[in-house]
């Protein structure tokens, strides 16, 4: 069976930008648990690729599955291309898939505007009342929670009001995590400290 142009695009942009050395799966916790060296070189490569990387190219990541939108959203907030945040903030709220949720809420949080804190307050007042979802409701408050210390403002003081939305979630089935929800902000901002390493070796960063 014969590739079409486009199929051979696409996997082009996967193995340059989203499969080399298992990318996809480290744009995560996993960063925090590499050694330093190897985090490191890791974030330089992240930072190169980011910048060579092409709207158009970002635009055709997004329109895959969870692994190329997981790459995509980290190179995005790598090079701080905030033209893309009402797409990302579409995908964050369609929650179509697993996995990549995390991504766009730590690429939101990279932006850093009160336009980003909107879409996590969204987000959160459309999945916090589903107690049966439990998708990326603890990284949406996160960076909700780190916007608010970065931006002096209180989106999130009304989902952590007592019996509130957030309450009303973590009580709700299935069994959740009970950490308290300043260790979601500091879990987010590791991972926004990696980003920023990372946008030291982008060339001609945005922001």
């Amino acid at each position: 069976m014969h590739r079409t142009d486009e199929e051979h695009e696409q996997l082009r942009l996967i193995r340059r930008y989203v499969t080399p050395g298992r990318r996809y799966l480290k744009l995560g916790g996993a960063l925090l648990g590499m050694s330093e060296r190897d985090r490191d070189t890791f974030l330089r490569k992240l930072g190169r690729a980011a910048g060579e990387i092409s709207p158009r190219e970002l635009d055709a990541l997004l329109d895959r599955g969870w692994r190329e939108c997981t790459a995509a959203a980290w190179l995005i907030a790598v090079a701080g291309r905030t033209e893309f945040r009402e797409h990302l903030g579409g995908l964050l709220l369609a929650s179509r898939g697993p996995f990549v949720g995390q991504a766009y809420c730590v690429c939101l949080a990279s932006f850093g505007t009160s336009a980003d804190a909107d879409i996590l307050e969204a987000y959160l007042d459309r999945y916090l009342p589903r107690a049966d979802l439990y998708y990326d409701q603890t990284a949406a408050l996160g960076a909700l929670l780190l916007l608010d210390a970065k931006l002096g403002a209180d989106h999130a003081a009304r989902f952590l009001t007592p019996d509130g939305l957030w309450q009303q979630w973590i009580d709700g089935p299935p069994g959740k995590d009970r950490d308290a929800p300043d260790t979601y902000r500091t879990f987010i901002g590791q991972l926004l400290a990696c980003a920023d390493v990372a946008a030291k070796h982008c060339p001609d960063r945005l922001t």
